[in-house]
């Protein structure tokens, strides 16, 4: 078989994505001693690439003795880069630049800038750090390289350059470069306005689209959800109407992109009505249409309504993806259904997704908060790779469900582990303890927090610290490092010590609290109620009669209190003496008969203060 022949089967290959016979002519190609044939290595490699096999594609270029063809390298470094393989563009590109006698041409250069563009956006956090740190001098390199080469500048690689300094954060010379482009292409345009509103520059970002307008340049899909992307960014629903508006006028044909980045958008800024027509008006949804229209309503509060659409999404037969669940069972966990939280898992299992860290996590948050601390447990033993997150969710379920020792337990787990706790991390913990009252192990790891892992304590630690000093009767020590405290002390620190006050009866150090509470929230109605009750509990009725007169006079109200229960798949909201259930009077005769009940076993309602008569 002769090599035009070969090289028009793997041509028919590539057509009909067929690899294993495109293995089987690779394979007779080698045993026919044609694996240096130039032209048969470029079919290969551009087979292996249409399939995503970029390893094998790798391969074959690496067993070719002098790849001096530059389209050789073009498919390879345009395909990494595609596939956001970008420390593979990095070195690939290092090794071409081993061959002197190679030139780099117009479509090598926008792989390897886009690559070094990328890697400076993804360095915070990564193992790539000493690589990618780097990238922007390897960048400036590659361009000063250009000029000294007299290379022609042509509008693709000037639009790389542009996209490689905006991604660097380099925005000076990315301007200066664009400032000297004669004849801006809509992706030249793109790339210098992606650079703005990568740095959240909204008036630049602004004014350069106005410019592109101004030139005639009409904006593509990408244009559009850059600049409604960077609206939702900043909360910016003003200009996110005139960029819908923009479409609307101008009669732009939107796909599901633009249509995906509009209902982000609004979302995002609370203007659900407005999200709910952009949703009803996408014609063909993707998984990541219903998402987004999922996790924004999640983020809104809007938990029945985001279960709603999950529902709908299923009836539409766009399968659910990790992120469909992991949003989902956020619903679920805020508003404790555990039963709908318990079918998800089922459907999670069968879909086999369990394995993914996202949904993993989210099912131990699920289960956590909905109080079934053991199956939580269970997810959390199974997950194959437990993050910062996985971890505190775990400690702060056992500690808020009296689980003290287990929720320490746990947290020295972590710490043998490669995890290393964070903020919140101490957080849970110093709350488990604060809930089952393990004073000095709440000291203990306040202390380690600050010395051992250089934690400096936010508010909420000091906050917690107070409370579980507070909830032992230790309330003048708690008050001592309020005073003391380099933070100044919010409403949510303040009321914790002064519940603690009410509690151990320390009137004259409730009377203190309650001053700093009223100089910072002097309308909430919880105060007086305290205070109130503090000194009835002591017997200062004149003091009582004084607090009450001086809510009548402010005209406060306490807020009625609210519970809620799941029952088969629904939750039921209750407010304080709330008659609106249509079950209501079955409700509160099965209450009566409960009471009774109580009395006649010798129970009584616990009540620490007293009110005034």
């Amino acid at each position: 078989m002769n090599t035009e022949r070969l090289s028009l089967l793997l041509t028919d290959c590539i057509s009909k994505r067929s690899l294993r016979h495109g293995k089987l002519l690779h394979k007779h190609i080698v045993s026919s001693g044609l694996q240096q044939d130039i032209s048969l290595c470029k079919k290969l490699i551009n087979f292996y690439i249409s399939l995503d096999c970029l390893q094998s594609a790798r391969l074959v270029f690496k067993n070719i003795e002098c790849p001096l063809d530059i389209a050789l390298w073009n498919s390879l470094l345009a395909a990494y880069s595609r596939n956001h393989l970008y420390r593979e563009t990095q070195l690939l590109f290092e090794e071409l630049r081993s061959f002197s006698c190679v030139k780099p041409d117009g479509y090598t250069v926008p792989s390897v800038l886009k690559a070094f563009g990328a890697l400076r956006c993804v360095q915070d956090g990564r193992k790539l750090h000493g690589w990618v740190i780097k990238a922007l001098e390897k960048g400036r390199m590659v361009h000063e390289s250009l000029i000294r080469s007299g290379y022609e500048m042509d509008v693709f690689v000037n639009s790389s350059l542009v996209d490689m300094y905006a991604r660097c954060g380099s925005l000076v010379m990315a301007r200066k470069i664009f400032d000297l482009v004669p004849n801006k292409t809509v992706v030249t345009w793109n790339s210098m306005i992606s650079g703005y509103a990568i740095t959240g520059d909204f008036i630049y970002s602004i004014h350069l689209f106005l410019n592109m307008n101004a030139e005639g340049v009409k904006p593509t899909s990408t244009t559009l959800c850059i600049l409604l992307s960077l609206c939702s960014k900043l909360g910016n629903l003003q200009f996110g109407k005139f960029m819908h508006g923009y479409i609307i006028r101008n009669k732009v044909e939107t796909d599901i992109f633009t249509d995906t980045a509009l209902l982000d958008l609004y979302l995002r800024c609370g203007a659900l009505q407005y999200a709910e027509d952009i949703f009803e008006t996408i014609t063909k949804m993707n998984c990541v249409s219903w998402n987004v229209m999922i996790s924004g309503l999640v983020s809104r509060g809007c938990y029945d309504e985001a279960l709603k659409i999950f529902n709908d999404m299923r009836n539409s037969g766009v399968k659910p993806d990790a992120i469909t669940f992991a949003s989902t069972l956020q619903a679920c966990s805020q508003l404790s259904a555990l039963q709908l939280g318990k079918e998800m898992h089922q459907y999670i299992v069968e879909n086999k997704l369990e394995k993914e860290e996202v949904v993993a996590a989210a099912l131990v948050n699920m289960y956590a908060k909905c109080g079934a601390v053991n199956d939580a447990h269970n997810v959390f033993d199974r997950m194959s790779k437990r993050d910062i997150v996985s971890w505190t969710t775990m400690i702060t379920a056992y500690g808020s469900h009296g689980n003290t020792l287990e929720a320490i337990y746990l947290f020295q787990q972590m710490e043998k582990s490669e995890t290393k706790p964070d903020g919140v991390a101490f957080l849970a913990l110093l709350s488990a303890c604060s809930h089952g009252g393990l004073v000095d192990e709440g000291h203990h790891y306040f202390d380690q927090m600050r010395v051992c892992y250089g934690i400096d304590p936010t508010l909420e630690h000091y906050s917690c610290v107070i409370d579980l000093l507070g909830r032992a009767g230790r309330v003048h020590e708690a008050y001592d490092i309020l005073r003391h405290m380099p933070i100044k002390a919010d409403v949510g620190l303040l009321g914790a010590l002064f519940s603690a006050c009410s509690q151990h009866g320390k009137v004259e150090l409730g009377e203190k609290v309650a001053e700093l509470l009223l100089e910072k929230d002097p309308d909430d109605a919880s105060t007086y109620i305290v205070l109130s009750n503090l000194y009835a509990a002591a017997g200062k009725w004149e003091n009582v009669r004084k607090v009450r007169w001086k809510m009548r006079e402010r005209g406060l109200r306490k807020s009625p209190g609210c519970s809620w229960i799941e029952v088969d798949k629904r939750t039921h909201t209750f407010f304080v003496e709330d008659k609106s259930h249509p079950q209501a009077e079955t409700i509160y005769e099965t209450l009566d008969s409960l009471l009774l009940q109580m009395k006649r076993e010798g129970y009584a309602p616990k009540s620490p203060n007293t009110t005034y008569p």
